[in-house]
């Protein structure tokens, strides 16, 4: 009886060491990394960051853009934001997919604004404001915006951009974004020029996420509008996150989102999914 009950206590004892090696052995394995979704950035003005600053280039990349938040997040790992500045759905064909590949799993883009003359628009309706005879410029810039949206030619671009991404990295999850309203939306039925130019403006806006959208669900790539989430805060509010420094006028800045914008469109984003464990 000695004997056994020696036995089991030795039994006892071994069965314990063995289990404490193994989890002193389990503990000197390290972690394994997460595996991070390979992510590109492309687009316009409004994926280099422009607006919120500092830059790091002429394209007016910025270390405060959407993309570059989502570099902070455990599931992203952003190979490079190839956005700049002044870009159509043209250009970024041609100039920014470059860096996609097949390993290429995540592909944002904020594009189609140029492709309306957004500059034109801004330059010669934003003068129309304080000086009637700049009307009519300001009404042939709006026009051709209309007149891409309205034929569908604008959707057309951006499909074919969407499809172009699609040819080069084939294995991504494709997001594509819209614009916020520069100015918040103002009451029907204002006659005073800058309720007539915010008319427009968002007139114009809606045009052209509306084309955004179409062509996502037409490519398949999912559209994430930032409308709601820029509310109350266009240059026209008590907390803009659209610049406008009238103390110039000529900035490059001007009407583009602020750091609190480019955060917006993070949220916006975010709320999604598109930054999400693959």
């Amino acid at each position: 009886m000695g004997n056994l009950t020696i036995r089991r206590r030795r039994t006892a004892l071994a069965a314990g060491l063995a289990t404490l090696a193994m989890a002193a052995g389990l503990a000197a394995v390290p972690a394994q990394a997460v595996d991070k979704a390979k992510y590109i950035a492309l687009g316009d003005s409004y994926a280099a960051g422009q607006g919120a600053g500092p830059y790091l280039d002429d394209c007016y990349r910025s270390g405060n853009t959407y993309s570059e938040l989502a570099a902070d997040t455990k599931a992203i790992k952003l190979v490079t934001n190839a956005a700049c500045s002044g870009k159509t759905t043209q250009e970024v064909v041609s100039t920014q997919l470059e860096r996609l590949n097949k390993s290429t799993e995540l592909v944002t883009i904020t594009a189609g604004g140029n492709n309306l003359g957004f500059g034109a628009i801004i330059t010669a309706c934003g003068a129309a404001i304080l000086d009637p005879t700049a009307a009519p410029a300001c009404d042939a810039a709006s026009a051709f915006a209309a007149n891409e949206i309205t034929s569908q030619k604008l959707a057309g671009d951006v499909i074919a951009m969407i499809q172009s991404v699609k040819a080069t990295a084939p294995n991504a999850e494709i997001v594509v974004t819209g614009y916020p309203y520069l100015y918040d939306p103002v009451a029907a039925g204002q006659t005073d020029p800058m309720s007539v130019f915010i008319y427009k403006a968002t007139l114009l806006a809606d045009g052209l996420n509306g084309s955004i959208a179409a062509a996502a669900g037409a490519t398949g790539a999912e559209y994430v509008d930032v409308r709601a989430a820029f509310a109350g805060h266009g240059i026209n509010s008590a907390d803009p996150w659209i610049n406008l420094n009238l103390a110039d006028p000529s900035s490059p800045d001007n009407f583009h989102p602020n750091a609190d914008g480019y955060e917006a469109y993070y949220a916006s984003m975010s709320a999604a999914g598109a930054y999400s464990a693959p």
